[in-house]
């Protein structure tokens, strides 16, 4: 059976809402942060020689990394659900937006984080122009939902699962404002209202509260 290694409050959640928007069986195994440094665990480091979340076995394969884990999912088990088809018309925008997640998105958010725990003055250049950076790939993002109720267009496909999680449980590590964004507030609504992800949010991390505005 395919397990899925989720750490807290981590990049593994796109996973377990993976597998519960697919509807397919998996064993789920929960890992706490160290309560101090809020790092993995030394079992979950020991999974593999990366020693980030997210990490899943199914039989002989363990693999990592979310975007790769997220493919490998939808072409097992996922009996062309979730994706888009070379023929379909958005086919491209979906390829883009999955990619854009973990190439833009994400990486933005992060080199903000660390850059905010060095103790630079606001006006320092770097920290303007990651700023900058964060911004317009939120605005982007912006952009793109107002028009469409999905990333890829108007159903949730594996490129929404890649990317909520840099505009909802990212922001526990980096905070910031969504009140210019309210377009990002209302597809976040979306898909606080579907049921796979509030599931999947209660199974990996119950009681969390989720930054959704």
């Amino acid at each position: 059976m395919l397990t899925v290694h989720h750490l807290g409050v981590s990049q593994s959640e796109r996973i377990v809402w993976l597998c519960e928007e697919l509807g397919i069986p998996y064993e789920l195994k929960v890992y706490d942060r160290d309560a101090v440094t809020r790092l993995a665990p030394p079992e979950y480091k020991a999974l593999h020689p990366l020693g980030a979340a997210p990490v899943i076995q199914d039989g002989d394969v363990l693999l990592a990394e979310s975007g790769a884990i997220v493919e490998y999912i939808v072409a097992r088990y996922g009996k062309g659900r979730l994706v888009l088809a070379p023929d379909h018309p958005d086919f491209a925008p979906f390829l883009y937006w999955f990619h854009f997640a973990n190439g833009t998105l994400q990486p933005a958010t992060g080199r903000n984080m660390i850059l905010g725990r060095l103790d630079l003055p606001a006006d320092n250049p770097l920290i303007k122009a990651m700023k900058a950076r964060l911004e317009l790939a939120l605005g982007l993002v912006e952009a793109r939902v107002g028009k469409v109720d999905y990333l890829a267009g108007n159903a949730l496909t594996t490129a929404d699962i890649m990317a909520v999680f840099s505009l909802t449980t990212m922001r526990y590590f980096l905070p910031y404002d969504l009140a210019p964004y309210p377009a990002i507030r209302a597809y976040l609504q979306r898909v606080a209202a579907r049921p796979a992800y509030r599931r999947a949010m209660e199974k990996g991390d119950p009681g969390m509260p989720l930054l959704l505005t």
